[in-house]
């Protein structure tokens, strides 16, 4: 029986009933539709780098999207690319192939685990860029219709490590049902829209515009880019490495608060913030969930009790890391301890990140 700790990047997880694994579209929407009709749990698994599964494991079919295929529609006198990319393919080497060939857009999105179709999903971003920047296009089997169906960028209503896919998941999609653990709409394949060039787009993050010896606001070699971003992401474990514990996490665990201007005056006065983004409402605010934990006395490291099998990373304090042997049980103490603290600390409730299965935050 296939263990679905051997299928995440925190390594942790139970037996799953049944793996299905998909090398056609037409097997993989089949396989989604035999599990609907028959009303039996479905979990669409990618990388595996954005789940928390309970111990007792998941009774129901899991599919996999064994699927990597990527091409190009050149646009040419826009001096532009478009390319789609089927679900099952690996992020990063979309990444690194977007790199290789003068597609500029998604350098600063180097080195995030997991499979391309779920970054729709997520809006998946870092280092001051968003999949919803570069995508056009998420098509994808809608399982309440039973049909295929295309959604334009602005039907994707992309927000803050958010979609219309993912809110589905919350009963927030149009038909008002809650779809868990797997979206209403399950994401096929993926166009992005980008244009040639060997410079990055404007770099947006201060520490990599540091790393890179430039401006924010200024380009670099794109090829830079990559290696910068990668480096960054490894000093703070967030590149898989089978020898390293600190990198079995699912990334970023806690997302970064959006807070009210009210909710905002109670944090102290050095505390960060930035401007919500689009969607949210004058004078809302993000603030860093990394500071928060930190300053909520919860340093890197940091672990309930001195034999415990998880713990915060020793490189980043955004990271729930399986120590070796961990399971679902111990990171969640661990969230919830972390998540309490804050709390009591500032009165911010931290928000998970990953999607979870089985286990209650």
């Amino acid at each position: 029986m296939t263990q679905l700790a051997d299928l995440t990047t925190l390594r942790v997880g139970g037996p799953a009933d049944s793996l299905v694994e998909a090398s056609s579209e037409a097997e993989f929407i089949e396989a989604v539709r035999t599990a609907d009709a028959t009303q039996t749990p479905l979990l669409v698994l990618g990388g595996g780098s954005n789940l928390l599964v309970s111990d007792d494991g998941f009774a129901g079919t899991v599919v996999r999207d064994d699927r990597h295929d990527l091409s190009v529609q050149d646009d040419g006198m826009c001096g532009g690319v478009s390319i789609t990319m089927s679900a099952g393919m690996p992020w990063d080497n979309v990444v690194a192939r977007a790199v290789d060939e003068g597609w500029v857009g998604i350098e600063a999105l180097s080195g995030i685990p997991g499979s391309t179709g779920a970054t729709p999903v997520q809006n998946v971003g870092a280092y001051g860029a968003e999949v919803a920047d570069w995508t056009a296009l998420v098509r994808t089997w809608d399982r309440h219709e039973n049909r295929v169906r295309s959604l334009a960028r602005i039907e994707c209503q992309f927000g803050y490590r958010d979609s219309l896919l993912k809110r589905t998941m919350r009963g927030l999609g149009p038909d008002g049902r809650t779809w868990r653990p797997t979206p209403r709409y399950v994401v096929l394949d993926v166009t992005m829209q980008m244009r040639f060039g060997t410079l990055s787009s404007p770099i947006r993050y201060a520490q990599l515009a540091q790393t890179l010896g430039i401006e924010v606001g200024q380009r670099a070699p794109m090829v830079d880019v990559r290696a910068a971003v990668l480096e960054l992401r490894a000093s703070k474990g967030m590149v898989l490495d089978s020898g390293d514990p600190d990198t079995f996490s699912a990334g970023s665990f806690f997302t970064n608060p959006i807070l009210s201007p009210d909710a905002a005056a109670g944090l102290p006065g050095d505390a960060p913030r930035f401007p919500a983004g689009a969607g949210h409402p004058d004078g809302y605010v993000k603030t860093s969930a990394a500071w928060l934990i930190e300053h909520a006395g919860f340093g890197r490291g940091f672990a309930i009790g001195a034999d415990a099998r998880a713990s915060l990373s020793t490189k980043h304090t955004l990271a729930l890391t399986n120590r070796g042997n961990a399971r679902a049980d111990d990171v969640v103490a661990l969230a919830r301890a972390v998540r309490d603290g804050v709390r009591e600390a500032f009165g911010v409730d931290l928000v998970p990140e990953p999607v979870t299965l089985g286990v209650t935050i």
